[in-house]
């Protein structure tokens, strides 16, 4: 009753007219503000899923021989801005912008290389834009004769390839023809063509082949000085390079499609070779599958690798140990695998054309024929646990980023170390500083040990003189030159290699180890050679073997292998 009479003296209040409207008026501004956000939200949706669906405008028309990257980036312009940072902030020519000297950073590359190019000049590798750059400046090539080949992996080739190969199978080369197609049958015969032909000679051909462009003398980086700086003598037939240019888009994707796509002779060759190997590929899916197929057609990877392996292969075309001279055709020593002793199996194997054994060159000191080590990036990589992880060079050294609604790869190809947030810790969930302290701790790890190697090195070459200084004969020390360049081969190819161990750690220790181990066995064989023979020992009181040791086991280790 009471609750009754409380209700009956407080009745709903109404709304005024004025409210109500206020009222509706809000709901309706509710609804609307609503609305324009989710339509904003819809038609955002839309116009990203369009980016996806359509990354680029096409606005310059390109086709195989568009090798100038500036008509590519009319089409992509996000790649070729990070295309251009290649050279940094800015492109720096001139002789007082030349990277520091190896040799003076770590004199005893001297003596590992006495004999060859690199003791000349041997710089810290810079960026891709100064790939061309700076091979036509070093003195290797203007103070030594050295082969086209050069040329395979420093410049956009692939042009002059064809050209020459359309021209050797009596086919039409002129520039429809060029533009048409790429036919990789003609690229490889051509660059067999040239491989051995004079670097001046070839580069002076490169220089007058069509880039997609008019020669108007513009460039996306600097041209170099063709002789070097301080060119003595400039080559016969003076040239400019305008139309010359490094590795440019042309060089890994397909002009009308953009698919990535592998267009170096070297490694098309090398990758057949080593798709018959009996080595074990457990990170190169496609090849295990084509070893269990039918094998009626050498293995391509441009018919049968996967985006992932391609993301790797890429780049496997030129961070790569190769011949290259004027000898043979440059050649890729993958016929028994990519790990270093089966490459220097292939190398003991391989033979000159005319018949005569194979060596990189002859060492300036000892005489001994020795092989020379590249960049084996590609194939220490492939030694390590990313690779066998499946994490492509691409992962690391071009990481996806996002631009706008379109997933790109960056193309400033760079450090990880550079880059961790995208490179590194979308797979380690770990601190920015604890990635680089592990990264730092592996390549300092690897240095001090090539430095003990270099020790080693240059022992074993002092008592190699000793004993030739003592008379001993060259037939006398042919095991100790085999030894010499088993030691040498081992420590040259992880100095040369770029990542200072990284890419395989353990890999990159182990062969510094092998290479200590034989520079040591070649030292004591040319002491024991140069030395008086060593006096009997049988006499000399020793402490009878004990222990768990039989009577008859040898009382002194076997002699080392």
């Amino acid at each position: 009753m009471t609750s009754q009479n409380h209700t009956d003296q407080h009745p709903p209040r109404k709304l005024s007219g004025v409210q109500r409207a206020i009222l509706y008026g809000g709901v309706l501004g509710v609804a609307a503000v609503a609305t324009v956000i989710v339509g904003f939200t819809l038609v955002t949706i839309a116009q990203h899923k369009q980016d996806a669906r359509s990354p680029y405008l096409r606005i310059a028309e390109l086709n195989e021989i568009s090798v100038d990257p500036r008509p590519w980036g009319q089409n992509w312009p996000h790649h070729y801005e990070q295309y251009l940072q290649t050279a940094g902030d800015q492109f720096y020519g001139g002789s007082s912008a030349m990277p520091e000297s190896k040799l003076d950073q770590s004199p005893w590359l001297k003596r590992l290389y006495a004999g060859y190019a690199f003791s000349i000049d041997y710089r810290e590798a810079r960026g891709h834009a100064y790939m061309l750059y700076d091979q036509v400046v070093t003195e290797r090539v203007n103070q030594r004769p050295q082969a086209g080949a050069c040329l395979h992996c420093h410049a956009s080739t692939t042009v002059l390839y064809r050209k020459a190969g359309l021209e050797a199978m009596g086919l039409p080369s002129d520039d429809a023809a060029l533009a048409r197609e790429f036919n990789m049958e003609a690229v490889i015969k051509g660059f067999e063509v040239l491989s051995t032909k004079p670097y001046h000679e070839v580069l002076a051909m490169l220089t007058q082949m069509p880039d997609g462009t008019a020669p108007d003398g513009t460039q996306a980086f600097e041209a170099p000085p063709v002789g070097g700086f301080d060119a003595q003598q400039v080559p016969e037939g003076h040239f400019m390079m305008s139309e010359a240019h490094p590795v440019s888009c042309i060089d890994c994707h397909d002009p009308g499609t953009m698919q990535v796509r592998i267009t170096r002779p070297g490694f098309m060759l090398g990758m057949a070779k080593l798709a018959e190997s009996d080595d074990a590929l457990p990170h190169m899916p496609s090849v295990e599958r084509w070893r269990r197929g039918s094998r009626s057609e050498p293995y391509d990877p441009n018919k049968l690798a996967t985006r992932q392996e391609m993301r790797s292969f890429v780049c496997g075309q030129c961070h790569v140990e190769y011949y290259c001279a004027t000898m043979d055709t440059l050649t890729f020593p993958w016929g028994h695998g990519l790990k270093v002793e089966q490459m220097e199996r292939y190398w003991e194997e391989h033979v000159f054309p005319d018949g005569t054994s194979f060596y990189d060159y002859k060492h300036g000191e000892t005489g001994a024929p020795l092989f020379k080590a590249q960049h084996p990036e590609f194939e220490l990589w492939s030694q390590g646990v990313h690779a066998r992880a499946g994490v492509s060079c691409a992962d690391c050294h071009m990481p996806y980023e996002r631009v706008g609604a379109m997933k790109l790869s960056n193309h400033t190809v760079r450090s990880p170390m550079e880059n961790i947030n995208n490179a590194c810790q979308v797979c380690h969930n770990v601190p920015e500083q604890e990635l680089r302290d592990r990264v730092k701790t592996i390549q300092n790890r690897t240095v001090a040990l090539m430095e003990r190697a270099a020790g080693a090195m240059t022992e074993m070459l002092d008592a190699i003189m000793e004993a030739k200084a003592a008379g001993v004969s060259e037939e006398a020390l042919a095991e100790v030159y085999l030894l010499q360049r088993k030691a040498m081969w081992r420590l040259d190819y992880i100095s040369s290699e770029n990542s200072k161990g990284f890419h395989a750690d353990q890999e990159a220790a182990r062969i510094l180890g092998e290479s200590i181990d034989y520079s040591r066995q070649a030292q004591a064989m040319a002491l024991r050679l140069r030395a008086p023979a060593a006096p009997d020992t049988s006499d000399l009181p020793i402490v009878p073997i004990q222990g768990v040791t039989t009577s008859d086991a040898p009382a002194t280790p076997p002699p080392p292998r």
